[in-house]
Order: structure tokens, then C-alpha cells, then sequence
């Protein structure tokens, strides 16, 4: 959100000032489904400032596996992937932490 500026508010005034990727707090669990089948669920990237859908695409492609969006702020991937989201979580500049 460096430079949209939508709002008219002058940029020393404006909320979202000073958020970044390692002040987002990100968790990590796994879920167990039906079947027995487990997902991997990653909670806590802001929607606002982050795209998710693009970040799902990503940690799909790098984990591969399939996965969605929920609700446009929680990834589920399936699978247990819970070592190799929290490491290219990391590597992407988010903290992490592995519920």
C-alpha cells in the first residue's frame, strides 16, 4: 500500500503507515479433514495489504499442491506442509509462527 493514496489523507497521516510484511503476525496449523486427509491452514495475512490470492499461487507452486483461498484471507493447502510454508513464509519477509 506504498503508493495508493485513495483515501485524500496526506501520507504522514495515513493508518496503514508503518505495517509491513514482519509486523503481520502469520500461523501455521494443520487440520485434519474428512477421510483422514490433512490441510494445511495459514492464517493472519492482511487482505489489505497483502494480495492472498497471488501469495497462494506462490506457496502452491512451491509446496506442490493444490489449495484455495478462504474467504479472501486464510490459504488452506493439502497436505501437511507445515516446515516448508513456515521456511518460504519466511523467506518472503512474513513472521511465522507453527501452531
Amino acid at each position: 500500500m506504498k503508493d495508493k493514496n485513495f483515501t485524500g489523507i496526506p501520507k504522514e497521516l495515513q493508518p496503514w503507515d508503518g505495517f509491513n510484511r514482519d509486523t503481520q503476525s502469520v500461523k501455521v496449523s494443520v487440520d485434519k479433514r474428512r477421510y483422514g486427509k490433512n490441510v494445511t491452514i495459514i492464517e493472519g495475512i492482511d487482505p489489505k495489504l497483502e494480495n492472498v490470492d497471488d501469495i497462494a499461487k506462490i506457496l502452491k507452486r512451491k509446496v506442490a499442491s493444490g489449495g484455495t483461498v478462504k474467504d479472501g484471507k486464510t490459504i488452506e493447502l493439502q497436505g501437511d506442509h507445515r516446515d516448508s510454508v513456515k521456511k518460504y513464509l519466511d523467506e518472503m519477509g512474513f513472521k511465522t509462527e507453527v501452531v
